[in-house]
């Protein structure tokens, strides 16, 4: 009673799955991945043990049809299940279960799987993957939620909408790269929930990715003499811990601490803090 996409990213660095369903918090039952490692979905009659049974086969080296082969085959209840699994390399692989409540089908590519059960028709399913293939241009999550809005205006779960969710991971590519969980997003329960978790990768995006080194400004001069009065207008101690320190101090309490980078500052950062500081006029950079 869900449509999902699992895919990889072209340089095989990334890994994810994007997952919308009139079910709650489908986005807790339905992904798994493992960086450098694949990604799989569970729907239909959900098989929690397909999780970590599916990310041990793809650990191993088997490919993702042999994984789906393999966990289906060993499963009494394969005719009611739904499954989605990509690799490391090759093309992705799905199951549908002949018991799966209609419509359901698959479509698979080169690094992605996109599947769903209880749709308006393959119009869903067709629109993920034409979605996919046309999103290359964006950033990796970007085009798995792009994808998925896709597939809801195309239809979607003939049921309704209630949920859906987002895992990507990266090698260190978590929070403070201390595991490998760059993006970990679900909305369990909301009228619009696709355009709910589109709205929370923004929020994501903005507080938590690296900033971007050629865009970066120096900490000094005119850029440095603003930052102090907007951080001053926040209250924010400038002459007595000197800029980077109150800049580091507030963005610390913004949540922006993994755009930081010393002795420069990041657009985002700077736009943000404008954004909520008092009033005070920006001085004329150079050109």
């Amino acid at each position: 009673m869900t449509f999902s996409l699992v895919a990889r990213s072209a340089d095989g660095r990334l890994h994810g799955v994007a997952v919308a369903s009139k079910f709650l918090a489908a986005g807790a039952l339905v992904p798994a991945a493992a960086a450098e490692v694949g990604a799989l979905a569970t729907q239909a009659h959900v098989n929690l043990a397909y999780r970590p049974q599916g990310l041990t086969l793809l650990r191993t080296g088997v490919a993702a049809a042999d994984v789906v082969a393999g966990l289906i085959a060993a499963d009494p209840e394969r005719e009611h299940r739904q499954l989605g699994v990509v690799g490391v390399s090759g093309s992705g692989a799905s199951w549908t279960g002949p018991a799966c409540h209609p419509w359901a089908g698959g479509r698979t590519g080169d690094g992605w799987a996109a599947q769903g059960n209880v749709l308006t028709g393959p119009e869903v399913v067709d629109a993920l993957g034409d979605a996919w293939l046309a999103g290359s241009a964006l950033p990796f999550a970007e085009r798995l939620v792009a994808a998925l809005r896709a597939g809801d205006e195309a239809g979607g779960d003939r049921r309704g909408r209630q949920s859906a969710g987002l895992l990507v991971v990266e090698r260190g590519g978590g929070y403070a790269g201390g595991s490998d969980v760059l993006v970990d997003l679900r909305v369990d329960d909301h009228p619009e929930p696709v355009a709910e978790l589109s709205r929370l990768l923004a929020v994501h995006t903005m507080l938590f990715s690296r900033p971007d080194p050629a865009t970066l400004l120096d900490l000094s001069g005119a850029v440095a003499d603003e930052v102090a009065a907007l951080l001053s207008a926040l209250g924010h101690s400038v002459a007595d811990d000197g800029t980077e320190a109150a800049l580091i101090s507030w963005a610390g309490l913004e949540n922006l601490e993994e755009r930081l980078v010393p002795g420069r500052i990041d657009p985002v950062v700077l736009t943000h803090l404008r954004g909520v500081a008092p009033h005070v006029p920006a001085p004329r950079l150079a050109s």
